[in-house]
């Protein structure tokens, strides 16, 4: 049985899908794979649970107590499924972050939407999803990207590549200003690949410039 299964059976709905409030405490024997110390991943607002009904959550300080289903969730939701296909082709590649891929929790591979918004109509429907929509990562840098996706989401100001230290570029196009037009392309966290390739060519570009004019100059010191 699935966690989102579990949550429903602990909990218990009526018919229109509301429930008690359902304390973490009680996250034990049958349950005790729904125990979480920060968030659990079944209660994700993303996740399958969420997209069928709509979960509060009570707090204490920082920690979640309780659950409860308020409802079904009547928005139309993002469907983060992803074609056969494409999961078959990134399995086995490394991480574009970190360049790992192993069978520990931290460094399994997860298939990455590489927008991290996730609001693309062609991309949540499988008939119209491309390879490049999608990257390899790692499930500790795929956790690190989402949590900086819901900053720039909330601030709308994107995640400076420079903040790894020896990154040449802030971003690979565009500025720190999120806008609809470039969406998250020229982000790091969108492709770190096409990161590294753009910032390959800048600075060839430049070191060829500079070359020419250091040349020049030493030929024509006077003028």
């Amino acid at each position: 049985m699935s966690k989102k299964d579990l949550f429903i059976k602990l909990a218990n709905p009526d018919k229109n899908g509301i429930s008690r409030w359902v304390k973490t405490s009680e996250f034990v024997g049958e349950y005790a794979s729904l125990y979480h110390e920060n968030g659990g991943s079944w209660s994700r607002s993303d996740g399958s649970l969420c997209k069928q009904y709509i979960l509060e959550k009570k707090l204490e300080g920082n920690k979640i107590v309780a659950y409860r289903l308020n409802g079904f969730n009547t928005k139309q939701s993002f469907n983060q499924s992803i074609r056969k296909d494409i999961k078959d082709y990134y399995k086995d590649k490394n991480c574009v972050m970190l360049g790992v891929n192993g069978s520990s929790a931290n460094v399994k591979i997860q298939i990455d939407h590489k927008d991290g918004r996730k609001n693309d109509d062609r991309i949540s429907n499988k008939e119209t999803q491309k390879l490049e929509d999608f990257q390899p990562l790692c499930t500790a840098a795929n956790t690190v990207k989402r949590q900086i996706c819901k900053r720039c989401k909330k601030d709308n100001k994107r995640w400076d590549a420079k903040n790894i230290k020896g990154n040449p570029y802030s971003f690979y196009l565009g500025d720190e200003n999120y806008n609809s037009d470039l969406g998250c392309v020229g982000c790091y966290q969108y492709d770190p690949v096409e990161y590294r390739k753009t910032s390959v060519k800048k600075i060839s570009k430049l070191a060829a410039k500079e070359a020419v004019e250091s040349v020049f100059n030493k030929l024509y010191p006077e003028e």
